[in-house]
């Protein structure tokens, strides 16, 4: 049995056994399994050094993006720039980390034919909006907007965008109107964080970009479809950056997007229904 996992707290709510065991099923991988392991920054360094040479792989998802950078004996340039390592390969020379985020948001955009922007705001300062960074920069940004509630909070994100060379404002939200004069508005705030800048952001920006997937649509992402703006959702990176994750985990380039695509979406349409 060749084993991967991902690991989080809270991890419950994770998707990313639904995408990684489609595609293991849909590339004939039958020994390979794929778990959701609860696991916060203390408890890392420990379940990192119980692993067995079974383990091929690891998914991260917060806190623990940039507490494992320390543990890891390679890390990827751009997991270093932008500061954290989503994903974590077990080869021969050892923990190797790396960041698929950033190829999630790019693929992202793509789909959505939001593919060159020429300026853009992000909202919120943590380390999903340092991968935003690192997207815009490869779509060719040489600098971006960012909007915090507290400009103090916001360091950690400042020093990736002077790593990636991408010039930095960093607005408040009570100046977020002289903000929005942009191609593309990326919020990665939590869900419902954003409900109350939705009618200020369509009327204004062609384009948003919302890293929430559930509930979906959200209240900002609605508008802006109600005034005619492209929308992307969150899943859509979710499921990109899945992909890469399998690439590097398994060593092969045959992914089954469509197959992952499809097991999202209907486990996404599952809770829901739950949920209601």
């Amino acid at each position: 049995m060749t084993r991967a996992a991902v690991l989080g707290s809270p991890i419950a709510h994770s998707l990313s056994p639904y995408l990684h065991r489609a595609a293991y099923r849909a590339m004939g991988l039958d020994g390979w399994s794929y778990e959701a392991i609860e696991c916060d920054e203390a408890g890392l360094p420990a379940l990192l050094g119980g692993l067995g040479p079974e383990w091929a792989g690891l998914s991260l998802t917060m806190p623990l993006k940039r507490a494992v950078l320390p543990l890891l004996d390679t890390v990827s340039g751009l997991a270093v720039e932008v500061g954290g390592a989503n994903t974590v390969v077990f080869r021969e020379d050892g923990r190797h980390g790396d960041n698929t985020d950033v190829y999630g948001i790019v693929r992202a955009l793509a789909e959505a034919g939001v593919a060159a922007p020429r300026s853009a705001t992000v909202l919120g300062g943590g380390a999903t909006a340092a991968s935003a960074l690192a997207a815009l920069r490869e779509l060719g940004l040489g600098g971006v907007t960012l909007v915090v509630r507290d400009p103090a909070r916001a360091g950690e994100t400042a020093e990736v965008a002077e790593r990636l060379e991408v010039a930095l404002e960093v607005r408040t939200f009570d100046k977020l109107d002289a903000a929005l004069d942009v191609d593309l508005v990326v919020s990665t705030l939590p869900s419902g964080a954003a409900d109350g800048l939705a009618g200020e952001v369509a009327v204004r920006v062609p384009a948003v970009f919302d890293v929430v997937y559930a509930p979906w649509p959200t209240p900002l992402a609605e508008a802006v479809r109600q005034a005619g703006g492209a929308v992307i959702g969150g899943f859509p990176m979710l499921l990109h950056q899945a992909v890469r994750q399998v690439e590097l985990m398994t060593g092969r380039t045959d992914v089954p997007v469509e197959a992952m695509r499809a097991a999202g979406e209907a486990e996404i349409l599952r809770r829901a229904g739950r949920a209601s």
